[in-house]
């Protein structure tokens, strides 16, 4: 390390965090309430302390200091001095070291002692308590960095919404176990890129693939005392550096060269980001950075008692978003991984907690408002989850244009259905056909605001699905109190796996006309990772804590002869909706339009073949559905009816009009090739769901732009 300067120079409050400019390093971290800040020094390891220095300036907030001939490598953290007044929501203490919220990579772990508190944990006042003891040996250090790559032939795919399919996927547990890369790599970033990932999401029809967090976390210390750890990655240590066990180098290039090949590839990368609360957790959790640097300012409060914090995220806290620099800080790293990294889209950890003001929830809020005017943000692909556990929490249809939702009425909708649950026929039209209820409201979202999914990573997988009737998180050590209590799941007989062919066979049925269902659903399909192979968790719906085979994708029993085939046909299923443009209309159907005479854009059938009048609507043992739908197709405009049995006998369909139907897919007969239907009807086994089409006399429409 170069000689250190006996003082810091001025610098400048911007950018924020640690900056090298070619000729030393300028020091940048916002406290609106501290009264000292001090920049601490350590050597190469982060283990010993070498020199402190105070940030000898502060502008508008922000306090801020520069070392000249300093270089990348330098490590470091801040201790902040102020009021210990928890009372009134102020919680320094220049014993503990802090994390720069703006840290680009990171030294060493957090080793959990009692030290990482600023108060005695034990001591009968609680937080009220004062903690003199250094947590610095056992805390992790910012290290400064400099990016650098070449993004010069990198070309984003930017797939049109309306052709989005996303595969959600954990970084670790993708990759995991795949035999083809080298042990070192898997579960990094370099074996996400391995030719082995691509070509099978290339072979999938996949266009997006959506990252569970890799943002830096923490290990929560309760999880580590069971010989548990966290897996899924929620609870964020910070917001710019990469999680570290996710690059096999150490070097955050391994990532950028991940996103570069799967660019490559036409594949977009989209983040899943938890801006909504951080690691620190509540009045009892540790101080390890924002909480330490100013917490009256990067959380919300309790209005009645400021030493409580606003819980409108169940994990003890809530980010304050409302504080202008705290909203600075989530779109400096949204910016940061969109250029830096250039990530196509963000998926909004509880979106919901975003848009809160101090009144409530709202869709002009600071943060969608700030999101929404940004002149490259706001071209990337938006998602939120419109829900959070606080007042008012549940805002699906809510967010404002530009945003996509993840629709859980969907996703309960299409599981009841094919469960066989009565009265379903018209919330599963309603979700099929784009949930325009809930977004086409006003005219201005379109129908791929609609993120539709039958499972994600919260939750059962879709093996699970149709082979649990009950959660089975015993391994969580929870005693069953965590996860969804209500799946509307099956076991369709016993519980969990089964000799019984019969009983597999219809397992594999259900599951194959849910995933017909989920592509031929209007708005942007959403398909979990290992899905198409047969993924199972063996029945937990919770694998948050789960570093284990229970959550890593088994690559060997995707190869399997019943999985090889599911992948087949989920990939027959995706060429499909590719293919036929009806699947994807660039606006709400409503029945309104005819295509051609007595064939509207949208239309609703029974097996007989009528329309459905409003006494079929209500009865509530109606389990077979027809959606018809037509419009423009490659050279002439086509009619596509998708029929759904969701009883417990086969049914004969009777095909409408005087049309030579062809046949696509059927998921009782999954190796059926698609063939001309020569009957009037068509006989489709119990729950089991095909799709039918024909070309309509007339000319092919130009398309909207």
């Amino acid at each position: 390390m170069a000689n250190l300067p006996e003082r810091l120079d001025a610098g400048n409050p911007y950018p924020l965090g640690a900056t090298w400019d070619g000729l030393g390093i300028n020091f940048a971290v916002f406290s609106h309430h501290a009264a000292r800040l001090q920049l601490c020094v350590f050597d190469g390891s982060g283990r010993k302390e070498i020199r402190r220095y105070d940030l000898p300036e502060r502008t508008d907030e922000i306090w801020h200091g520069y070392m000249p001939d300093a270089m990348p490598g330098l490590v470091y953290g801040f201790r902040a001095f102020g009021p210990y007044e928890p009372q009134n929501g102020h919680r320094f203490n220049p014993h503990k070291l802090l994390l720069d919220p703006y840290a680009k990579g990171l030294v060493g772990t957090i080793r959990w002692t009692d030290a990482m508190f600023g108060y005695r944990v034990h001591s009968p006042r609680a937080d009220l308590s004062f903690d003199r003891r250094d947590s610095a040996p056992a805390m992790m250090k910012a290290v400064v960095t400099h990016d650098s790559f070449d993004w010069s032939e990198d070309r984003r795919p930017d797939t049109p919404w309306r052709d989005t399919v996303i595969y959600e996927a954990h970084v670790r547990g993708l990759t995991k176990l795949i035999e083809d890369v080298r042990p070192p790599e898997r579960g990094t970033f370099a074996a996400l890129c391995h030719p082995f990932v691509i070509e099978h999401l290339k072979r999938l029809g996949v266009t997006a693939i959506e990252l569970m967090p890799i943002h830096a976390y923490l290990q929560d210390r309760a999880l580590l005392q069971k010989k548990l750890s966290n897996y899924w990655g929620y609870n964020t240590l910070s917001y710019f550096a990469i999680e570290p066990r996710y690059l096999s180098t150490g070097d955050a290039n391994e990532a950028r060269m991940a996103i570069r090949r799967l660019h490559a590839a036409g594949i977009e990368v989209i983040l899943d980001v938890v801006y909504n609360h951080t690691c620190e957790g509540s009045e009892l959790g540790p101080t390890l950075c924002w909480r330490g640097l100013d917490n009256a300012s990067y959380y919300r409060l309790n209005d009645n008692d400021r030493r409580y914090f606003v819980n409108d995220t169940g994990t003890g806290n809530t980010v304050n978003l409302s504080n202008p620099r705290v909203l600075q800080m989530v779109m400096d790293s949204l910016r940061y991984w969109a250029r830096s990294f250039r990530v196509d889209g963000f998926r909004f950890d509880l979106g919901v907690t975003l848009g809160r003001e101090p009144h409530g929830f709202d869709p002009g809020s600071g943060f969608f408002d700030a999101l929404r005017q940004d002149p490259e943000l706001s071209r990337l692909k938006l998602i939120s989850e419109p829900w959070d556990v606080g007042p008012g929490g549940y805002q699906l249809g809510n967010h404002p244009p530009g945003f996509a939702e993840w629709n859980d009425r969907y996703r309960d909708a299409v599981r009841r259905f094919w469960r066989g649950d009565s009265g379903m026929r018209p919330e599963v039209a309603g979700r099929l056909s784009g949930s325009a209820d809930l977004f086409g409201v006003d005219g201005a979202r379109k129908p791929w605001a609609s993120v539709n999914f039958i499972a994600s990573h919260d939750g059962m997988t879709l093996h699970d699905l149709v082979s649990y009737s009950q959660k089975h998180n015993e391994a969580n050590e929870e005693n069953g109190a965590d996860g969804h209590s209500e799946n509307y799941s099956s076991n369709w007989g016993p519980e969990g796996p089964t000799q019984d062919e019969t009983v597999d066979a219809l397992r594999e049925r259900v599951k194959r006309a849910m995933l017909v269902t989920l592509f031929t659903s209007i708005g942007t399909p959403m398909l979990l990772a290992g899905d198409e192979a047969g993924r199972t968790q063996n029945g937990n719906n919770n694998a948050y804590c789960q570093d284990n085979e229970t959550s890593w994708l088994d690559w060997n029993r995707a190869r399997t002869p019943e999985n090889v085939a599911l992948n087949a046909f989920a990939a027959k299923l995706i060429s499909i909706r590719h293919d036929h443009g009806v699947f994807r209309p660039h606006h709400f159907l409503h029945g309104r339009e005819q295509i051609v005479p007595a064939v509207p854009d949208i239309d609703w059938l029974d097996e007989r073949g009528e329309r459905l009048a409003p006494e079929d609507w209500s009865n509530s043992e109606g389990r077979a559905l027809v959606m018809g739908l037509a419009g423009d197709g490659e050279l002439q405009p086509e009619f596509v009816l998708v029929l759904m049995n969701a009883s417990d006998r086969p049914l004969d369909f009777t095909l409408p009009g005087d049309y030579h139907w062809r046949l696509l897919i059927d998921s009782a007969e999954p190796e059926k090739s698609p063939e001309q239907i020569s009957e009037k009807t068509y006989r489709l086994q119990d729950r089991a769901a095909a799709i039918v089409i024909t070309m309509l006399a007339g000319e092919r429409k130009d398309q909207p732009s």
